[in-house]
């Protein structure tokens, strides 16, 4: 089964606030948002954001200028149902972000919370940062989190990479600045606690 079939798989098969990812609200999430200063025009791309509820609290407060983009049709549809006549004012993206075609210098802020700790390949890693500096202004904020070190070696059946904050800040190299990391206790709706580590990087103006 690939990629794309094994989470549409997912999505069709469990309820979208059942999985171990899932949370009510993305706090840390939409703080780091607030952190970057920038206001509600900001450009700002989810990945993997499919059926997160990352969507729903960007648009209730106002900003403008949101895309979603999930490998899962099905996700996808989950989010736009729940959002009712809201969803269309949110950009949509069904696309593997290791493949994915954006306009250069598209998105002032590039938010993923569990994707990247699933390209378990260099050669994806490499491509999906390829994808974020062509995609993300100079200057720019990037905000990622994946599992921590003490975090799952697996999530939905698939192996992860777990990481520390400087481990995933060398993922994408001396082109961006670590501006700030925290971990988080993420509680699943199934009662376990999974570690998280974010990251805030600014890309660099060259």
């Amino acid at each position: 089964m690939d990629r794309k079939q094994h989470w549409e798989q997912v999505y069709s098969t469990k309820a979208s606030d059942s999985v171990s990812w899932f949370q009510e609200h993305a706090a840390l999430s939409i703080q780091m948002i607030h952190n970057t200063g920038l206001g509600k025009d900001a450009a700002i791309i989810d990945v993997g954001g499919g059926a997160s509820k990352l969507v729903d609290d960007l648009v209730a407060e106002g900003y403008s200028d949101v895309t979603v983009l999930d490998l899962s049709a099905a996700a996808i549809a989950v989010a736009k149902q729940r959002l009712g006549q809201h969803a269309d004012s949110v950009h949509w993206m069904e696309s593997d972000i290791t493949r994915a075609n954006f306009p250069v210098h598209r998105f002032d802020i590039w938010h993923d919370r569990a994707v990247f700790h699933f390209l378990t390949d260099p050669a994806d890693r490499q491509a999906y940062v390829e994808r974020v500096m062509r995609a993300v202004r100079p200057g720019g904020h990037v905000i990622v989190a994946t599992f921590g070190e003490d975090g799952p070696e697996k999530c939905s059946g698939l192996p992860v990479v777990r990481y520390q904050p400087d481990a995933l800040h060398a993922e994408f190299g001396d082109s961006f600045l670590l501006v700030a990391h925290e971990k988080e206790a993420h509680h699943t709706p199934s009662g376990t606690v999974q570690q998280f580590v974010y990251c805030y990087c600014r890309k660099g103006n060259a």
